[in-house]
C-alpha cells in the first residue's frame, strides 16, 4: 500500500500533463481561431497567446514536477474561470459536464498544490 501511495501523485500529474499539454500544443496550429473562441467568453483575443503558453507551462510543469505546487494552484484557478467563463450554461446539459469536469480537473490541481509533486519529481517538496 505504501508505493501505491507514494506513486499516485506521479500518476495524477502525468494524467494532468497529457490534458494540458497535448491541447496547448494544438492551439498552436490555429492561434486564431483560438482566439476567436477566448472572446467568446468575454475577454480580448490577445489572451489567446498566454493561454496557450500557460496551456505547455502547466502541462509540462505536472509531468516533470517541477514548481508543481504553485503550478497547481495556477492550474486550479484556470480550470475554475475557464470552465465558469465557457461552460456554465444551465440549460445546456453537454456544457454543465465540461463544467463539472473542469471542476474535477481543479480538485486534482489543488492536490498537487496540497500534498506535492510526490515521487519521481524535480521537486524535493
Amino acid at each position: 500500500m505504501n508505493s501505491l501511495t507514494r506513486y499516485a501523485p506521479l500518476a495524477a500529474r502525468i494524467l494532468l500533463a497529457a490534458m494540458f499539454l497535448p491541447a496547448g500544443l494544438m492551439k498552436l496550429g490555429d492561434v486564431a481561431g483560438f482566439a476567436g473562441y477566448v472572446t467568446s467568453g468575454g475577454l480580448p483575443a490577445f489572451l489567446a497567446w498566454p493561454a496557450i503558453l500557460f496551456e505547455i507551462a502547466l502541462g509540462a510543469s505536472m509531468l516533470l514536477g517541477y514548481r508543481a505546487r504553485w503550478m497547481g494552484l495556477a492550474g486550479a484557478g484556470f480550470c475554475l474561470a475557464t470552465g465558469l467563463l465557457y461552460h456554465f450554461h444551465p440549460a445546456d446539459q453537454v456544457q454543465m459536464t465540461m463544467l463539472f469536469k473542469n471542476l474535477g480537473v481543479a480538485a486534482g490541481f489543488l492536490m498537487v498544490f496540497a500534498h506535492g509533486a510526490g515521487a519521481l519529481a524535480l521537486d524535493k517538496s
